[in-house]
This record gives C-alpha cells, sequence and structure tokens, in this order.
C-alpha cells in the first residue's frame, strides 16, 4: 500500500473510530482569576477555543469537552464550533474527567485526549500522534517533549528506546530520574478497549484522593501493554498556561505565528514584534503593516493596501490599494479599493465607504454610506447617513442624528457641497447638486441645485473696537460721562410750612 493511500485509510479509520476529549473543567487558582482558566484568551481566542479548533483538524468522529467550574459559560464557547460537552462534577483529577466523558465517547474505538489549557498544539502534531498510535496498534501513545529546563513537568520514564515504562510526577522524582529532559504533555492516544479495563484499578492514592490519567499509563505498561511515545517537533506546543506569564507567552507564540503566515502570503511587515494579529485577519500581497498595527476579529484586507502606525482595525473588510493612515480605530465596517482613511479617524460600525472615498482627521462615522469618491476630511461625525458620490463635506459639519428619543436619518445627494461648520437637524434631504453654506443649520430638506443658508444676522457696530480697547486701557473704566444718580427732589419753603400746620 502506497504511502498515500495508508494515510487515506488512517483518516478514514479516525473518523470513524476516534474521538477527542478535552479536559476543561478546572478553575486555574494561579492566574488569580474569577475566570475559569480555560476562558482566558490567546492569540485572539480562549484557550480552549484554540484547543477543539485544533482538534477539528483531524477528523475525529466528535469532540467532547469535559466541563466543571462555569460550565455554562465554557459550553457556550465551544457548542458554536461543534464540540458536545460533559459535566464533571465535583472535579477529582484527570482520570475522573475521562469517566464523566465515557457516555459521550460511545463505541469509539480510540480517544485523543487533551488538555483545554494547551492552546499552541497544533493540528498536524495531532495528527502524526493519532497516525502513529493507530499504525503501532499501541495501547497507548504520549505526545512529549524535550525541554532544556523540565522544572514542574512529569517525566518520561523509558523501558527501552521504543517503549515508555510511568510517568513520574515532579514531586515523586528518585535517583537519575531528575536528570529526565523528556516531560509528559498530558497529550494521549488511547485504545479505549485496553483503556477502560485500566481505568477501573485506579486509584486515589495521592495527596489530593484524585483518579490521575498518568496511572493509567502506568497500569498498561505494568500489564505488558505498548505503551509508546511521540515527541513533539516544537516543544512549545505542548506548554501550558498556568500562569500570567505562561499565558502571555502563549499569546506572544500566537500572534508570530499569525505574523509568520501574513510575511509568507506577501505582506510586508515593519516590526513584527510590535504588531498584534489575530488568527482569521488575511491580508494581500504587498500591503504593508506600520509598527503597532493591531489587526483583530475577521478582518479582510485586499492587496496593496497600506496600514499607518498605531491603527486598530476589528471586523473590517479593505478592498485593494486601500490607505489607513495613522492612529485609525475602525470597526464592522467596508472600505472599497483606493480610499483613503485618516489619520485619527473612528468608524464605530456599519461605515461603508466607496472607491477613491477620502475620510480625513479626526472624523468619526457610524451606519453612513458614502459614495465614491466622497470627501470629509477634517473634524466631522457623520451618523446614520446616505452621502452620494463626488459630494465634499466641509469641516466641522455633523449629522444631528439623536432627538433625544429617536435616531434619525440624514440624505445628501450626489455632487452636495456642505460648507463649513454646518449642522444638518435630521430627519433631512439634500438634494443632488445643492450648496449649503458654511455655519448653517439646516431643518428643511434642501431642493437640488438650491443654496440653503441658515445664519443669524450679521449686525457691525463701528468703532465698538476702539472704544472697548479705550475702556480696557483705563482699567476698565467707563470712557464717557458719569451718570448723575437720580434723587428725590426736597420740598420748598411753602411745601415745609404747610407741613407744620398740618400738624
Amino acid at each position: 500500500m502506497s504511502k498515500r493511500a495508508r494515510r487515506a485509510t488512517i483518516a478514514s479509520m479516525a473518523k470513524n473510530n476516534f474521538v477527542a476529549v478535552v479536559l476543561a473543567a478546572g478553575k486555574g487558582t494561579r492566574l488569580k482569576s474569577n475566570l475559569a482558566k480555560v476562558l482566558h484568551r490567546a492569540g485572539g481566542r480562549t484557550l480552549v477555543e484554540n484547543v477543539v479548533r485544533a482538534c477539528k483538524g483531524i477528523g475525529a468522529r466528535s469532540i467532547c469537552v469535559v466541563v466543571g467550574y462555569q460550565a455554562e459559560k465554557v459550553a457556550a464557547v465551544v457548542a458554536p464550533i461543534g464540540a458536545k460537552t460533559a459535566v464533571q462534577q465535583p472535579q477529582r483529577g484527570t482520570g475522573h474527567a475521562l469517566l464523566a466523558a465515557k457516555r459521550a465517547i460511545g463505541g469509539a474505538k480510540h480517544v485523543l485526549v487533551l488538555p483545554g489549557d494547551a492552546p499552541l498544539v497544533r493540528a498536524e502534531t495531532l495528527k502524526a500522534l493519532m497516525r502513529a498510535h493507530i499504525e503501532s496498534g499501541a495501547a497507548a501513545t504520549l505526545l512529549t517533549a524535550v525541554l532544556g529546563d523540565p522544572t514542574g513537568y512529569g517525566r518520561v520514564v523509558r523501558r527501552d528506546e521504543k517503549r515508555v515504562g510511568a510517568i513520574v510526577e515532579q514531586s515523586q522524582l528518585v535517583g537519575d530520574q531528575a536528570e529526565i529532559n523528556e516531560v509528559n504533555s498530558s497529550i494521549y492516544c488511547f485504545d479505549l478497549a485496553k483503556l477502560w479495563p485500566a481505568m477501573g484499578r485506579l486509584k486515589p492514592n495521592n495527596a489530593h484522593h484524585e483518579l490521575y490519567l498518568t496511572d493509567a499509563v502506568r497500569l498498561l505498561a505494568d500489564g505488558g501493554e505498548t505503551v509508546l511515545a511521540q515527541i513533539a517537533p516544537d516543544a512549545s506546543e505542548i506548554l501550558g498556561c498556568n500562569t500570567r506569564a505562561e499565558l502571555a507567552e502563549a499569546d506572544r507564540t500566537l500572534r508570530q505565528r499569525a505574523a509568520d503566515s501574513l510575511m509568507a502570503a506577501g505582506v510586508a511587515i515593519q516590526y513584527p514584534d510590535t504588531v498584534v494579529i489575530d488568527p482569521d485577519v488575511t491580508a494581500g500581497p504587498d500591503t504593508e503593516l506600520e509598527a503597532g498595527v493591531q489587526l483583530l476579529g475577521r478582518t479582510r484586507i485586499g492587496a496593496n493596501c497600506h496600514i499607518g502606525a498605531g491603527s486598530i482595525l476589528s471586523d473590517m473588510t479593505l478592498g485593494d490599494g486601500v490607505t489607513v493612515r495613522p492612529y485609525c480605530v475602525l470597526r464592522s465596517s467596508r472600505v472599497a479599493a483606493r480610499a483613503e482613511v485618516g489619520p485619527f479617524s473612528h468608524f464605530r460600525h456599519d461605515v461603508e465607504l466607496g472607491e477613491e472615498t477620502r475620510i480625513g482627521n479626526f472624523v468619526e462615522a457610524k451606519k453612513v454610506v458614502l459614495g465614491r469618491r466622497v470627501k470629509a476630511n477634517h473634524l466631522t461625525y457623520l451618523g446614520d447617513a446616505r452621502i452620494g458620490e463626488g459630494t465634499n463635506i466641509g469641516a466641522g459639519t455633523i449629522t444631528c442624528n439623536y432627538d433625544g428619543v429617536r435616531k434619525n436619518s440624514t440624505t445628501i445627494g450626489k455632487r452636495v457641497f456642505i460648507g463649513s461648520d454646518t449642522a444638518l437637524v435630521a430627519p433631512v434631504r439634500v438634494g443632488d447638486g445643492a450648496y449649503v453654506g458654511a455655519g448653517s443649520v439646516i431643518t428643511m430638506n434642501v431642493p437640488p441645485d438650491a443654496l440653503a443658508i441658515a445664519r443669524g444676522i450679521q449686525k457691525n457696530i463701528p468703532g465698538w473696537a476702539r472704544k472697548r480697547r479705550q475702556e480696557m486701557a483705563q482699567g476698565g473704566r467707563a470712557a464717557r460721562k458719569p451718570v448723575r444718580k437720580k434723587t428725590r427732589p426736597r420740598p420748598g419753603k411753602r411745601a415745609r410750612g404747610k407741613a407744620r400746620r398740618r400738624r
């Protein structure tokens, strides 16, 4: 049988007989967090999502995630990507976790077991482990790694060059076992017909009174079954995330992988160590990323684009030849070919830019459609609006879309000129070819080709400024004659005499 045919046969066997079980029930106390460990993020995804996606690449019949702490939250993450769940309650070790998944495993012949906090493992590595397990007919096949500093990991003690005798935890090492640098990854393939009897003999003979899969490996080896180990080609793939430092290192590695993938596709990255790229991001050849760029979510970037320093793009779609100048924050929007955005532009969501449109510095937009060659270059807010082809939006223009109760729309036609510092009070329409004078507050529809001006009447007072300067020079005293205070006049002699006679 050819190598290709053998691999096809193995893939078919895996699809029908292999189940993947991800152990994700623990809390992760060393992270010092109220969030379950597997729900922390690395590389733009939760840890458990990274592991489940790697499992999907091996063609297993099903994927079961064993949940416990914050079970509902973990299930909500893995269910959309095709994994079912089994509950481990209480959590009494890795062996107990696999027993909790026994019903979900059903009648499968083989199981791949992984920890939910190993986000760096690749589907290709898991495929190779699975193939080696099926071809060898072993009862168990371990994925191992050789580390320069194996401190903290369980050591793989071999019986000979091929076979494994036991996995010994760090605290139980004796003699020269401490010098072994091949470590257990906690990723295993098991023949279930041989594993289940060994699982039935597990005893909680340890300080935590738990059931461990490592003890099942020892029982299989002691019973004369073949236990093999396959060394991972990249030791970093087996690393877990037990501390914040390990979590940060996993994130850095996954980001580097994403950057390497884009560069392999023809993208130029100015300083790869400074960019943040999520795993679902794509970009075309000859696109350039400057330092500090973040490409998040499902961002899609065309060819020959330029993304300026410090810009953050989340769930964006950019056509070919788009320029995003430095320090833009753009989210959930579409930009057509050869458009220009920024610097310091902000798209909140649902913005659509036509071809060759220009959005400039300190322009904010939300739920707006801009036609081809629209210009809004300075200090503008555009919300809940449609703007036609070739229109120019002057500096300081705003669409007043909120009346305190509901959002209202603004419609601006083609080839319209909106003067600087215009307020368009929605709902309002400006017809094709119209002009709006600078400083206007537009509250009524503007007909096509009309000029709309809405300003207060200007009044000029001659000489006012000169007089004001004179007043200021005199210390603020008025430069005019003082006004005598009005007093009540005193009565004359005759009036005073009459008053005495009345008394």
